[in-house]
């Protein structure tokens, strides 16, 4: 994944912050729940190891849907499937 590649997905929803996944084990791992991570923190995280990103994403028409909550899904389906 390329920087440019996360900073689309990043403009697309809003912020770097909503592409982060707190459920990565490393984020435990290196203790970052302990530390006040700002935008350009989870930027970094995400482009030094892939399991900070949030999964899936799936990108249509310009729409980003990030995670796979069922209202997510839902989403994403529906944009796949009009």
């Amino acid at each position: 994944m390329s920087e440019a590649q996360v900073a689309e997905m990043a403009t697309l929803s809003g912020n770097f912050e909503s592409l982060f996944s707190r459920r990565a084990m490393l984020f435990r791992q290196r203790g970052l729940h302990e530390q006040q991570l700002g935008e350009q923190d989870y930027k970094k995280l995400i482009l030094e190891h892939y399991t900070f990103l949030k999964r899936p994403v799936v990108i249509v028409n310009e729409q980003i849907f990030v995670g796979n909550s069922k209202k997510v899904v839902e989403a994403a389906r529906a944009a796949l499937h009009p």
